[in-house]
This record gives C-alpha cells, structure tokens and sequence, in this order.
C-alpha cells in the first residue's frame, strides 16, 4: 500500500470495503470536506493489484476537492473505485453491498457515475443509501452526467480561445479529441455546430470512425494525434497522456479536455507546457460540468439552474488564465492557489466533519 502517497496529500479517509457474498472490492476515498461533504464519482475498473487502485482513487479524490472549490460548490472532494470488470463483474448483488458501505458512513461521502458506472447503477446503489446523485430523471435526478460535463468543456474551451486567440468564436478553429466515448462524442457534437474543423481519434477505432462520420470530422490514429497541427487539443479519454514524450510533439496553443489527471506530473509538465507557449485549462475546472449537475439534485434537479451554473465554467477559466498570466505562474500553480483561497476563507473549527449531513431531497422509490 502507497502510504507515502495517502500521508502526503493529507487525506482525511480510506475505507477498504470487502464483501465476499457478492465479491466487492471497493475503495472510498475521502481527501477533504472543508467546504461540504466529499462528492466523488465511482469508477468500475478491473485494477490489476490494490497499489493500483489506491493510487488512482486518491489522485482523483485530491482533484475532487479542488474541482468542487473552484466551480464554487459546497461540496468537499471525494472519490470511489470498485476493483471488478464492469463488462462482466457488475452485478445488482455488488452494487447494493457497496451502498451499505457508503451508507455506514453518514452523509460524509456522495457518490455518482464514472468510468464504468452509469444511471442505472446509481439507481442500484440508492437502494442501500440516500447519498447517491446523478439518478436517472425520470427518477428525479440529472440524469447521465456526460452531456453537462461536455457542454462544461465547450464553454471552457471557448474562454481559453478568447482568452489565447482573442477571438469570439470558434469557427474555423481546428481542434483535436483524443477519446470520443461519453464525453468526447458528446463534445465533438457541440464543436461541430460551432463550425470547428474536427479531427477525432479513440483506442476504439471503431467508435471513433462511427463519430467522425456522424460529425463530419476527419478520423486520425491514437499515434499521430499529438502531431497534428491545431488549435484545440482536447484529451478526453484516459489520463496522463501528457509526458515528457508527447509535450515535444504537441503543436497546438491550447491543452483542453475532459480527461482526469491529464498530466503525468503536474509540476513538471505544467512547467514544461508553459515553457513552450501552450495554454493549459487544469482539467478539474473545465471538467466540472458533471459535478455540478449531480449536486444540484441536492436541491431537487433543475436543468436551467444546473447549466446555468456549468456556464460559470467560461467565468472560471478565464479567471485562471488570467491570474496565472498576471502572476507569472503555471496555470496548475494558479489553480491550487484560488481553490486554496477559497477554502481558507471557509471558517471551521476542523475540516473533519463526521455525521454531516448532506441536504438532500430522498426522491420516489429511493431506498
């Protein structure tokens, strides 16, 4: 177990949760809950060892905390993963068992959908628990969250245009997707209204091929992506795509998707994109759409309240651009720093806040 990964960030939780009846194997993180109960969505993913997982739950966690702060949220930061294939380990029996274990922890931990989880499962989970967000909206709630989360990047990108390219449009801009699964298809719908000049790519050649004919975009290869001449280029599929390997190769002015942790090292590579001329939008910004449609089901969902508040994502990375310019700094560097203000300025006694409660409204048919 990564111990020096989970003392040095100063997380605030793990909970390892087993079940041998229905095989779950899940691990809830929860980094900070200065501003709120942790929000985080559950990702499904078959890890091959428990340093694996740990890891990735903890890097997103961190992000979570800071995601939630700089959309403004009163959320803290939080995340969950169950070690299983979706594909073919996903059962009703695992789903409820991991409720139980959200549950047991009081309101202190909500959870949604992530990689290879989806509505339906959230409706699953919402037998066991209460703190449970992004339900399907026939069931009260916002519903799949890719689509919020991609209108969310398509503001952001066109803060950084306008903010890079002093230009009020993107028509005409040439832009690169890198993953064109939920979100990225999603998007790539959005950019082809505004007249983008797309170029589309995917691990799934197959799916790539069926959006690029639907969008009119041209289909590249998963190698030749970071060598295209763009814009845009937005990494929504995995994270870590940006490395000392590929950062020589991009020929683009703006870094701007939806993928988590798209730097391998934030430092470093943050530096090295600066260095290079090339704007970079830190991803728990511009990827907060999601997050912010799921917590308005806190209040009882509205769609217009909850776009109109994804829409604040333009405000928010123009506000980053503009600070990391004036200061002389990374856009990463700028990042922590407003999110650190924002939490700061929050008054507690301590940031530990065992049996919050969360505000929700318990929808129809909810546990």
């Amino acid at each position: 177990m990564k111990q020096d990964l989970f003392s040095a960030n100063e997380f605030e939780q793990l909970v390892i949760c087993k079940d041998e009846v229905s095989g779950l194997k899940a691990i809830i993180c929860i980094h900070n809950t200065l501003l709120g109960p942790a929000v985080g969505g559950t990702r499904i993913y078959p890890y091959r060892t428990m340093d694996d997982a740990i890891e990735d739950v903890t890097c997103l966690a961190r992000a979570m905390t800071y995601k939630t702060a700089m959309a403004g949220l009163s959320f803290g930061g939080g995340k969950a993963v169950i070690m299983a294939d979706p594909a073919t380990q996903k059962t009703t029996e695992l789903l409820m068992a991991y409720g139980r274990f959200i549950d047991t922890l009081g309101g202190r931990f909500i959870t949604g959908e992530d990689v290879g989880a989806n509505e339906y499962d959230m409706l699953v989970i919402r037998r066991e628990t209460p703190y449970v967000v992004g339900l399907p909206e026939s069931h009260g709630g916002g519903g799949n969250t890719s689509p919020p989360t991609a209108y969310g990047i398509l503001c952001g990108i066109k803060a950084a245009v306008n903010h890079r390219l002093k230009v009020e449009s993107l028509r005409g801009l040439r832009v690169s997707i890198q993953g064109v699964g939920n979100v990225g298809s999603h998007l790539a719908r959005h950019l082809a209204q505004e007249g983008v000049t797309l170029l589309v790519t995917d691990v799934n050649m197959d799916r790539a091929r069926q959006v690029a004919k639907e969008v009119g975009a041209t289909l590249v290869s998963p190698g030749e992506v970071y060598d295209l001449e763009v814009d845009v280029f937005s990494p929504c599929g995995l994270g870590k795509v940006i490395t000392d390997e590929t950062i020589p190769r991009l020929r683009c002015q703006v870094v701007a998707g939806a993928a988590n942790n798209q730097l391998a090292d934030e430092e470093r590579h943050g530096r090295m994109l600066k260095e290079k001329g090339i704007t970079y939008v830190v991803d728990y910004i511009i990827n907060a759409g999601g997050v912010i449609n799921g917590t308005d089901e806190a209040m009882g969902y509205s769609r217009p309240r909850a776009y109109s508040q994804v829409e604040r994502i333009y405000d928010n990375v123009k506000a980053l651009l503009e600070t990391a310019d004036a200061e002389g700094t990374t856009t990463v560097e700028a990042a922590y720093r407003i999110a650190g203000n924002r939490m700061k300025a929050i008054q507690r006694v301590s940031p530990i806040t065992v049996g919050y409660k969360a505000p929700f409204k318990v929808f129809p048919g909810a546990r």
